[in-house]
This record gives structure tokens, sequence and C-alpha cells, in this order.
């Protein structure tokens, strides 16, 4: 970590490319290299600097003390994108993110272009908003797959439950690891553009509400999908406050934003 300027403001962390592949024919895994503070802070949840495309010297805005954002006066071309880490190891100095290629926001150009080498800033992190339960619902499409990724990998070997993830089709299928008692299913939209398909809020509604409290459920998509599940939540299920974290990951009509 850069320690404080006079001024009160840090400058953010620089990550740098270190390697890129296609896990599908729609997202790009990018590993990226930093010290190991600034990757224990890359995640779960972190605030990525998108640069433009192929740019060698961004104006990076800086941090101050109470974590907000300070960006510079005029064009400074560096967008401020949230996303989750698909891994973090702080030991190796490693994390690693996925975008999904299909948007056509700053994020998705500046993946798509991505080379080692290329710089990439981030800027705190936070939570996944999931917690603990004897069964889990999670639901999600691509954007989502490195949080259901996540939340999978840290539940515990008696979890049960459903994981629904709705992608184009087998092609953008991705590797889960689940505990025994959950359920994977993946839901193929076709040729339906992404954020136009009712498949995941029908999957959601076509199931039973499990019996007991001890009952969470994640949800992470298109902003309309995720309203229309979260209803289903809380009116349906009857799920309180702190049984289901719903967030609305992008919105159809706009640039595509995390994919995570």
């Amino acid at each position: 970590m850069t320690a404080p300027l006079t001024d009160g403001l840090r400058p953010v962390d620089v990550l740098t490319v270190v390697a890129v592949a296609d896990v599908t024919p729609s997202v790009r895994r990018v590993v990226l290299s930093g010290s190991s503070a600034a990757v224990a802070l890359a995640g779960p949840t972190v605030n990525l600097l998108v640069p433009r495309v192929r740019d060698p010297a961004p104006d990076w805005p800086r941090v101050a003390k109470d974590g907000r954002i300070v960006w510079p006066q005029g064009s400074h071309g560096v967008a401020l994108r949230s996303y989750t880490a698909r891994r973090q190891d702080p030991g190796a100095g490693e994390v690693e993110i996925d975008f999904v290629l299909h948007g056509d926001g700053p994020a998705a150009a500046w993946a798509a272009a991505a080379v080692p080498g290329a710089p990439l800033g981030v800027a705190g992190g936070a939570a996944l908003g999931a917690r603990p339960a004897a069964h889990l619902l999670l639901a999600g499409d691509e954007t989502a797959l490195p949080a259901i990724s996540r939340i999978l990998g840290e539940a515990a070997p008696t979890t049960t439950g459903t994981a629904l993830v709705e992608v184009a089709g087998p092609h953008e299928e991705q590797p889960l690891t689940a505990p025994a008692g959950v359920s994977v299913r993946w839901l193929h939209r076709g040729d339906v553009a992404p954020g136009e398909s009712t498949l995941l809020a029908d999957a959601v509604a076509a199931l039973d509400r499990p019996v007991g409290d001890d009952v969470f459920a994640w949800v992470g998509a298109e902003s309309a999908t995720v309203r229309a599940i979260r209803a289903d939540l809380r009116g349906r299920w009857g799920l309180g406050r702190a049984q289901h974290h719903a967030i609305g990951y992008w919105r159809r009509g706009r640039a595509m934003a995390p994919a995570g």
C-alpha cells in the first residue's frame, strides 16, 4: 500500500495484467498481479478503475481517508465499475476477474483488448452480501458467476439448496464446485438477448419454498429480473431482509457493468 500524501489523499492501488484467457466465448478471465495488501483488498466485490483501452498512463483518481474516490479535474478517461473477484491469493499477489464481453461498456472494451502489462486500478472492496444458511438459493446470469462460484465454494458441506444460472447455451457453462446437497441448474436462453429472457424469474417461481427459517437467497442479474425475483422471495417465500440479498448487476439498454 502507498503511504498517504500530505493532503490526506493516497494513490489508488494499480494492478498489472499477467495473463488473459477466454473461459467461454463471452467471458474473459484476467489475472492481475500486485502487492499482497492490494490483492487482499480487491474483493470479494471490488471497485475497479478501468482506463481507456491501451492507455499506458491513466490519470488515476486518489482515495481519501474515509475511502471516497477523489477524481481529478477535467477529462480523466477512467471509469468506475464494481466486479466480484473470482479468486484472490494475497500470498501470491494475484487476483482473477472475469469480464463478460457481450456488453459495450468501458470494462468490456478494456478486457477485450487486455494484454500482459496493462494496468488496472482498484479502490476498495466489499462483502458479497451472502451469509451461511442450511438452505441456499442462488440465482444469477453470467455476470453473477464469480459471486455464485465463491458462495458455493465457501458453503458448508452440509448445505442444501439450488443454484440457478442463466447463460446463452451449453458453451457458456463453467465448472462450479458445490456441496453435494446443492443442485446446480443451467438455464439456456438461446438466441434471446441478455436481459430479455424470463427464464431465471420463471425458474425461481417454480420452486417451492424450503421448510424452516434457516434459508438464505442470493440473486444477481439484470435489474428488472432481480426486481421480479425479489418480489417473489419477499412475497411468496416470506423472506425477511436478513434472509436475502438481491442486486441488479446491470440494466438492459445500458452498458453492461459487472461480471460478478
